[in-house]
């Protein structure tokens, strides 16, 4: 009899997909919060796996903060298209009229803290009861906090010492009216499993992964976008520069790194070589505090 052995991106890839048809067989009306980055597209790559012949059974929801790339909200909409899945757009614009926000002021005034109203609106709107997302425990001190089931009460808050114990790849997905889960299909894998994933499975990225030239500007040692949505003082040194991004995140808060990478190969190359993290070198916002994303996350942020 031979031997029936998965190697370690295969494991990880049938993890994903269990914990996928958990969440299909556990909750009313899951939701999978897409981006348009490298992790939310690996996670719409899994549920079409899980649930082929039949298409994605949940809808990508976008909470659009309006400083996005347009590289990523193109790939978005083509992506949608392409899988044939519903796409729900709500525009943390919107929320901000709505609800009479503060829109922040600064040289890179950045909407993350906002679309946490949008994201909890649009739970509601819709009765979410789970939302699936790309987060991962190696990008964060923060995130490695939290379960694979994630339980936020009815004010979408929460508690990081009120966790539920997952033994034996078993999900306790009860909740109480009001309450949702946040669920993390992809939570034991690292940024490098996801770039091999990536080249194991041949999944289209959006352009802005790999190397192009851009304008940037020099901040504290990172290379920020020139775009409409950040100050340009006169002291800044507007520079063209070959670079690509590591994360997608919001074009006020998401450095770019230094970059001749243009292929899978040699991105894969370069985050071997790599010592830091990526959201510690390429992510503005989270050097705020050292619990910025915590306190984030406690609030209801993703």
């Amino acid at each position: 009899m031979n031997n029936y052995q998965l190697d370690y991106l295969q494991q990880l890839e049938a993890e994903s997909i269990h914990i996928f048809r958990e969440v299909v067989a556990q909750f009313e009306r899951p939701a999978l919060l897409f981006s348009g980055g490298k992790d939310s597209i690996t996670l719409v790559h899994l549920a079409k796996k899980a649930f082929a012949p039949g298409k994605i059974p949940f809808p990508l929801v976008h909470i659009d903060t309006g400083h996005n790339f347009p590289e990523a909200l193109e790939f978005r909409d083509e992506l949608a298209k392409q899988v044939n899945a519903s796409l729900v757009v709500r525009k943390v614009e919107d929320t901000i009229k709505q609800k009479n926000l503060t829109e922040p002021k600064g040289k890179f005034a950045s909407r993350n803290w906002l679309q946490t109203h949008t994201l909890l609106d649009t739970i509601e709107e819709f009765k979410f009861d789970a939302c699936i997302g790309g987060a991962r425990r190696d990008e964060e001190k923060a995130r490695a906090k939290e379960r694979i089931f994630s339980v936020r009460d009815e004010f979408g808050q929460w508690d990081p010492k009120l966790q539920r114990p997952e033994l034996w790849n078993i999900y306790n997905g009860r909740i109480h009216k009001g309450e949702n889960v946040r669920v993390f299909p992809i939570s034991n894998w690292t940024e490098l499993d996801i770039w091999n994933y990536i080249r194991k499975e041949n999944i289209a990225l959006p352009s802005i992964y790999f190397a192009h030239e851009r304008e940037v500007i020099e901040h504290e040692g990172q290379l920020v976008a020139v775009s409409d949505f950040i100050e340009i003082e006169e002291s800044d040194v507007i520079l063209k520069k070959q670079v690509r991004y590591r994360t997608v995140g919001d074009m006020t808060c998401t450095a770019a790194v230094e970059s001749k990478a243009s292929t899978l190969d040699e991105v894969i190359n370069e985050i071997i070589s790599t010592r830091i993290s990526e959201r510690g070198e390429t992510r503005i916002d989270d050097k705020v505090t050292e619990a910025a994303m915590e306190d984030r996350k406690k609030n209801g942020y993703f």
